[in-house]
């Protein structure tokens, strides 16, 4: 299975230090190597990087570990494949535009006999079951509004919508717009939130620990969602196999 990191906040924050020992688990830690991509928001933009080399010896993810791009929604992915070949166009995350904003996705499981009727405005470029998935419900969210929804409007269709992708298999996945994280657990995913007052945190898959009183104002707020923990030291909170959880301002809701 794929691996799946996505951070929400309150006020712009470098995932730096959770991405260092996210990528590790991409051939070195984990058998996680066949490609990875991380998305970062910055207001109405997007930074989006993939490859299809391992995470652990990519030197783009080498530049995203050094670069302390400032971000309140961030969604990365490391891929083991299921379906579709090794390629840059079936890397993780996916993006898409609805409303005049960027969406972007991302999967870690396996869908069996999910093949849905998709229109002309949503169809995928590679040939994984994930980049079906994102595009049916991006077509199913436009169907489902005619304006521009609220975060929490947009939360109760999801909640509709998630479970029947996940009624074909195993579907633990990320996705955001840029103001919200919304998080879908099937088997796997976990989520720690980090506040006041802040602690150290070691990392589980590298040797470094951070101080985050040092970094970190007393207002801020960040929320960290992973496939496994990232960390041996944090109150790490399991989904619910079945859940849509939504993150807003670091905080769950």
């Amino acid at each position: 299975m794929c691996q799946l990191l996505g951070m929400n906040c309150n006020t712009p924050t470098d995932v730096m230090f959770s991405f260092t020992g996210f990528a590790e688990r991409g051939g070195h830690t984990d058998h996680h190597g066949d490609g990875w991509g991380i998305a970062f928001f910055e207001g109405a933009g997007l930074r989006h990087f993939v490859d299809h080399q391992p995470a652990s010896e990519s030197p783009v993810a080498g530049l995203i570990r050094r670069y302390p791009i400032k971000s309140r929604n961030v969604i990365a992915h490391i891929r083991r494949a299921t379906q579709g070949a090794v390629a840059l166009e079936n890397c993780h995350p996916f993006v898409r535009e609805l409303w005049g904003r960027y969406w972007v996705f991302a999967h870690n499981g396996d869908l069996k006999d999910f093949d849905p009727r998709l229109h002309a405005g949503f169809r995928p470029v590679g040939s994984t079951d994930s980049e079906r998935a994102f595009c049916w419900i991006m077509q199913e969210l436009a169907k489902s509004h005619a304006g521009v929804p609220s975060i929490e409007e947009l939360t109760l269709t999801l909640r509709e919508l998630l479970p029947q992708v996940a009624r074909h298999g195993t579907f633990n996945c990320l996705m955001s717009n840029g103001e919200a994280l919304w998080a879908h657990a099937s088997t796997s995913l976990y989520y720690v939130e980090r506040r006041h007052p802040f602690a150290h945190a070691t990392l589980s898959d590298e040797d470094l620990s951070v101080n985050f009183a040092e970094h970190t104002q007393p207002s801020d707020r960040v929320a960290v969602v992973v496939t496994t923990p990232l960390t041996t030291n944090e109150n790490w909170q399991a989904l619910t196999p079945g859940e849509v959880q939504v993150f807003v301002d670091g905080s769950a809701r």
